[in-house]
């Protein structure tokens, strides 16, 4: 997560990028120097450890009042260095939690121990990940893909579904500062119609649920429209 919110700043209109689906993920580089410049370097991360923990902890109790049970398993697409696995296993020590990132270095490095498989958003289907999740995050990537790739990973997202997607996603309507480049500036209107055509129904504060656990809520737990 490599974005935030420029509370002073004009938004940043980044210029669009030209590739599409996987090529975009291949032509930036995700290295050991990248990952050091945007989640340590006190100059440049975006998000602290505090950060990250408060997240987590949200995205569980979200699922969880969804769910109406303890959460027990976390796809985290796009996990980078799979930062959300530590807050998120200190407070459900029992979580399967699995990893997609299409870093070699993070696979290479991480992928044993922090269970990460390499693999992109739009090619799920291909990383050999089993059953369904009861979280899926996928944290400040979509915006960095192209229109083709996010459609395919929305699809592959709600087949592996069984609670609540956690798509914190920035769009042009929002100032923003941080590593933009490759990033695509959206309109919200675009990522909603997306989200709705792969069977997503928004809960709010980037939580989404596929439409027959959306069904199960009352009028007032849903955004009002």
């Amino acid at each position: 997560m490599f974005i935030r919110l420029a509370k002073h700043a004009a938004p940043y209109i980044a210029t669009q990028w030209q590739q599409r689906g996987s090529v975009r993920e291949r032509s930036k580089r995700f290295s050991r120097n990248y990952f050091d410049k945007w989640y340590r370097d006190p100059r440049h991360r975006i998000a602290t450890p505090a950060d990250v923990r408060r997240r987590a902890l949200l995205a569980v109790g979200v699922a969880e009042m969804v769910l109406g049970r303890r959460v027990r398993s976390v796809l985290d697409v796009g996990c980078g260095e799979a930062a959300w696995r530590a807050p998120l296993l200190r407070h459900r020590p029992t979580i399967r939690y699995e990893g997609v990132d299409s870093s070699e270095y993070a696979v290479q490095r991480y992928g044993r121990s922090r269970r990460i498989r390499r693999g992109s958003v739009g090619e799920l289907d291909r990383v050999g990940l089993r059953g369904k999740f009861d979280i899926v995050i996928c944290a400040d990537v979509l915006h960095f893909l192209g229109d083709r790739e996010v459609e395919r990973g929305l699809e592959h997202i709600v087949s592996l579904l069984r609670g609540v997607a956690y798509l914190p996603t920035f769009t042009s309507a929002d100032a923003i500062d941080g590593d933009v480049h490759a990033l695509h500036r959206r309109s919200a209107k675009w990522y909603l119609s997306r989200f709705a055509a792969a069977g997503l129904v928004p809960l709010g504060l980037d939580f989404y649920a596929e439409r027959s656990i959306a069904r199960t809520l009352s009028a007032l737990e849903l955004p009002c429209r």
